[in-house]
């Protein structure tokens, strides 16, 4: 069985240790602070196998250079690092271009690693989905998704339509706890969704409690989640509102998202 635990890291970024079964040798995703992933395979006598990147963020790859020292120093072995071939990453040794592979098989994990290409938030960001949990970096949030820094409203949607489709038991593991804050936003513009609105109850309940509301799962998501469902009648209703100077007579799905996208980022 496959084992996620996440490190807290910075103010609500999650760093997520895989571990097959019992076995003392782990991979780490997004490795953004050397010294919370340090400490934690100390606490628990761990060996670090390698390193799973989904995209160039300092505060996803800041740990990669300070950790593959550690693995030399202490086993002088070279650490596997994994990571888009697309991004200038320093310290990734295994570049990984989706469309010419999209499968990995690692030591010391049973299940095949499948790669997802989810361009948007950054221009070669791709995503890690094994065993029903999904790796999606700053792609898909709990009831948001990443800003466009560097992709295209077209290229988000795509990539957000392609993890939507996945079962809806897949767990996902994003790298933030922004949970609270996207669903102020989805309520402004989906204020009718009772799914919604129980789940505001819920995740408040549970940061209150100082509990994780991430993983999150597809079927939450696509229930909840804006971005996921633009042409519900209430959001578009809401985006008319909001962008009265648009011609919004012949609305799609990507139009809508955009607008989304463009509102939340001033919210």
């Amino acid at each position: 069985m496959l084992t996620v635990t996440a490190i807290n890291a910075f103010n609500d970024n999650y760093i997520w240790v895989l571990r097959q079964d019992s076995q003392q040798t782990v991979y780490v995703v997004d490795p953004g602070d050397p010294h919370v992933v340090l400490d934690y395979l100390r606490k628990h006598q761990l060996t670090l196998a390698g390193i799973l990147i989904t995209h160039h963020h300092h505060d996803h790859t800041g740990g990669i250079t300070a950790l593959a020292a550690h693995v030399k120093q202490t086993t002088d072995q070279i650490l596997t690092v994994y990571g888009p071939q697309r991004e200038a990453i320093q310290g990734i040794n295994q570049p990984i271009d989706p469309t010419q592979s999209n499968t990995l098989t690692l030591p010391f994990i049973d299940a095949p690693i499948h790669i997802l290409s989810v361009p948007g938030h950054t221009a070669g960001h791709i995503a890690y989905l094994l065993d029903g949990a999904l790796f999606c970096g700053d792609t898909l949030f709990s009831a948001g998704c990443g800003r466009l820094f560097e992709g295209t409203p077209a290229q988000m949607w795509q990539s957000l339509s392609l993890l939507a489709a996945l079962p809806d038991e897949t767990r996902v593991y994003c790298a933030h706890e922004y949970t609270l804050a996207n669903l102020k936003f989805a309520q402004e513009v989906d204020a009718d969704n009772a799914a919604l609105n129980k789940y505001v109850e819920q995740a408040t309940t549970m940061r209150g409690q100082n509990k994780a509301t991430i993983p999150s799962t597809i079927g939450l998501e696509r229930a909840i989640n804006p971005f996921l469902r633009p042409l519900a009648p209430t959001i578009v209703n809401s985006i008319k509102s909001k962008f009265c100077d648009q011609d919004l007579t012949k609305a799609d799905e990507l139009s809508c998202f955009a607008l989304l996208r463009q509102w939340k980022d001033i919210f």
